[in-house]
């Protein structure tokens, strides 16, 4: 059997990768102010394959409730409407020409609760992901070839990064969800 190592910086790189994660699908959650990262997760289906929406058009925010998408191969247009549409973001995409107006609608309530949803359900896959590094790195360190003490001083350093990066999970989420009430 192979020697083991417990890499820490690896463990905080990935712990860190699973925030960075969080942020951009918290930044893609509508709360009623126009931001052109509203638009990144949508998939346009062209030439045979989906594509990232920043990859066949240009989306800029024109006014705080209104994003514009300029398409730039106007074959791609109602592909490009059509995936907004059909993102689930709510939106209702104003094609003319090769320029679509998306308005973002005011939030209701019961649209402010779904979203508070959403971004818990986003925060939450966010902890699995830490603490599935964790408990890859406590695997790792009962298999590595070290002292008892050394072990457990990993396991605390260990146990250590993942609720720091719990707490910042939590507060993004807390950050987020005042937004959400907010507008």
């Amino acid at each position: 059997m192979p020697d083991v190592t417990l890499n820490m910086n690896d463990l905080e790189r990935r712990m860190h990768g699973a925030h960075d994660n969080l942020s951009k699908e918290l930044a893609g959650l509508r709360t009623g102010r126009a931001s052109a990262s509203l638009l990144d997760s949508v998939q346009v289906e062209v030439y045979g394959t989906k594509m990232p929406i920043n990859q066949v058009a240009s989306v800029a925010v024109a006014e705080p409730r209104l994003i514009t998408v300029q398409v730039w191969d106007a074959n791609n247009t109602k592909a490009v409407e059509k995936a907004i549409s059909s993102s689930g973001l709510g939106l209702n995409p104003q094609p003319s020409g090769t320029l679509i107006r998306v308005p973002l609608p005011g939030l209701t309530e019961e649209r402010r609760q779904e979203l508070a949803k959403v971004a818990a359900k986003y925060a939450e896959q966010a902890r699995i992901a830490v603490r599935n590094v964790r408990r890859e790195g406590m695997d790792v360190n009962k298999k590595s070839k070290i002292s008892e003490d050394e072990q457990k001083k990993n396991e605390e350093k260990i146990q250590k990064m993942t609720d720091s990066w719990i707490k910042k999970i939590d507060e993004s989420l807390a950050h987020k969800e005042t937004e959400i009430k907010q507008v």
